[in-house]
């Protein structure tokens, strides 16, 4: 489904991203790991348009992903994000939130949108929330929604960018429980994450990076159970000792 091949990608002199060649296979979860600043974000940012990049090219579906060509915004529709900081809007409710997009980008039904809308936030065990704003809404709660969110776009695939990592350690389970539950469902899913138990229970493959490059990628269980290369093993000693 996705294809990445020899991707470069600088910001000024600094090369973050050094000839990244990786693909997604569709309902396939793959996690990027790796220290800050490795490029992990980026690819994701490039992956849907945010960024564009230098050389090389990204294919989802055989479509070149470009931020300069027409068809990006229906690249972005495809390819849902999840962020970090969640990025919900302050003056709109938990289900406006999520059903802003289908109703605003894809010109669906108001009707039909918030029936599908009230639909996620009930999968992601928020039903009771929906007229809540999000300053009434914890950290995991916000995040929840914004996966609602993107859900709300029938996406072929989901990138997450760290989505637990601005959260307080209480509430991170109910939001990679509704990951794992995606990633039943055979959702196509694009991970950074630094919760290696996730990544080790959930991803079909991992992804290290570092310095903008990829150092080691295989089978979950063997770059997280058994890495190859000195600087995995280094950088899971850190994490996992932590």
């Amino acid at each position: 489904m996705i294809e990445i091949k020899n991707v470069r990608k600088s910001f000024g002199q600094l090369e973050v991203l050094k000839g990244i060649n990786a693909e997604v296979k569709k309902g396939e979860v793959v996690c990027l790991i790796g220290p800050s600043g490795s490029g992990k974000s980026t690819i994701l940012r490039c992956l849907n348009g945010l960024e564009t990049y230098q050389h090389g090219e990204i294919l989802i579906e055989n479509k070149l992903v470009d931020a300069t060509v027409p068809a990006i915004k229906e690249i972005r529709t495809q390819m849902a994000m999840v962020f970090q900081r969640f990025n919900l809007f302050p003056h709109r409710t938990a289900l406006e939130n999520v059903i802003e997009g289908p109703v605003y980008v894809k010109g669906e039904n108001r009707a039909e949108a918030r029936d599908y809308g009230m639909h996620l936030l009930q999968r992601v065990g928020l039903g009771e929330r929906a007229n809540y704003y999000p300053g009434q809404l914890s950290g995991g709660q916000m995040q929840r929604v914004a996966i609602a969110r993107a859900l709300a776009m029938r996406p072929q695939a989901i990138l997450f960018d760290e989505p637990t990592s601005a959260l307080d350690p209480e509430l991170v389970g109910d939001v990679l429980d509704v990951m794992r539950s995606l990633a039943e469902e055979g959702m196509t899913m694009l991970v950074v994450t630094h919760e290696m138990g996730f990544a080790r229970d959930v991803a079909d493959r991992v992804l290290f990076l570092d310095g903008g490059v990829i150092v080691e990628q295989g089978a979950a269980k063997d770059v997280l159970g058994a890495p190859q290369q000195a600087r995995t093993q280094d950088f899971l000693r850190r994490v996992l000792n932590h």
